[in-house]
């Protein structure tokens, strides 16, 4: 029987219930664990001071590969842009399912419908640069919490609108609760956003149990999409978009760098055939850097984090 490792969230365990599920209609047993995360732990700041407190760029992760290494678990399953680009040796993302969606969702009044003035809750410098960017008027909050916890504050009026993933809110059976999802032109997406990763160790039985789980259309964009991550430094510690998707023979990618405060963008978009994806991301990562984004990444912002999981 295989042991499935995943935080104790609602989200995070209908992830691994999800998978728990496919692994069965093949006829594979197995078992779910919760372990905690140092993300899960630190509650009293922000997400994004809590990278930088923590020391880890691994930070709703860390714990779950210790357990993989260690044998504890056999099966990781995370949010995929939860996972750092760099993974411990010996570990391995052995499959992608099927992307749900990628885009970003307004929960509450829609962006339209706010009043300058009106509070908005993101814990993620991704969203709130971009939207500094569409609303300056808007003073933006931070928000932490699981997806329950967030909507909750939203309904005792404590925000006016939250920004959270579609995917979550459209795996937790919250469709309707959205009101607005932003096109990538309007909030590039986290990179990432939307997948999930299922995490093994490198050789070994649960490798080849759960390769055939993987969706090949997703893990292109996602490759195309960590590639340019890596290329701009993993763990850059600025706000970051990237989406990539599959048209026909060809792969697209666009990406932005986005100085905090909103005041800067550097936008980038490439294509390039389904066989290249690394050199996809790598060529708009360079691109990127190209035209100045070195700037904003060495500006010393703090890291991007944000998971309602």
């Amino acid at each position: 029987m295989l042991v499935i490792g995943s935080r104790g969230s609602l989200l995070a365990l209908w992830q691994a219930q999800y998978i728990q599920e496919r692994l069965e209609a093949r006829g594979v047993k197995s078992r779910i664990e919760i372990i905690k995360t140092t993300g899960d732990t630190i509650s009293s700041v922000p997400l994004n001071q809590a990278g930088k407190q923590a020391g880890t760029k691994g930070l709703f992760t860390k714990e779950i590969e210790e357990a993989l290494l260690s044998g504890q678990i056999d099966v990781a399953v995370h949010s995929l842009k939860d996972l750092p680009t760099e993974l411990p040796p010996g570990l391995i993302i052995a499959a992608t399912p099927q992307r749900q969606s990628p885009f970003d969702a307004m929960v509450g009044k829609r962006l339209s419908e706010l009043e300058p003035g009106d509070k908005v809750g993101t814990s993620s410098l991704r969203r709130s640069a971009q939207l500094r960017r569409l609303r300056p008027d808007l003073v933006l909050e931070s928000i932490r919490g699981n997806v329950d916890t967030r909507l909750r504050k939203l309904d005792e009026g404590q925000y006016d609108a939250v920004i959270l993933a579609a995917a979550g809110l459209n795996r937790l059976g919250l469709s309707e609760r959205i009101t607005q999802v932003f096109p990538p032109e309007a909030m590039c997406p986290a990179v990432g956003q939307g997948a999930l990763a299922i995490e093994t160790r490198e050789h070994g039985e649960a490798f080849d149990i759960c390769a055939p789980l993987d969706h090949p259309w997703t893990r292109l964009a996602i490759t195309a999409e960590r590639a340019l991550l890596a290329t701009l430094g993993g763990g850059c510690e600025v706000p970051i978009g990237a989406y990539a998707d599959v048209e026909d023979t060809d792969l697209h990618l666009t990406a932005t760098v986005i100085a905090p405060d909103g005041s800067r963008v550097i936008h980038a978009i490439s294509t390039d055939t389904l066989s290249r994806p690394v050199q996809l991301g790598r060529q708009v990562g360079a691109t990127l850097l190209a035209r100045g984004a070195r700037e904003i990444l060495d500006s010393g912002a703090t890291p991007e984090l944000d998971s309602a999981l």
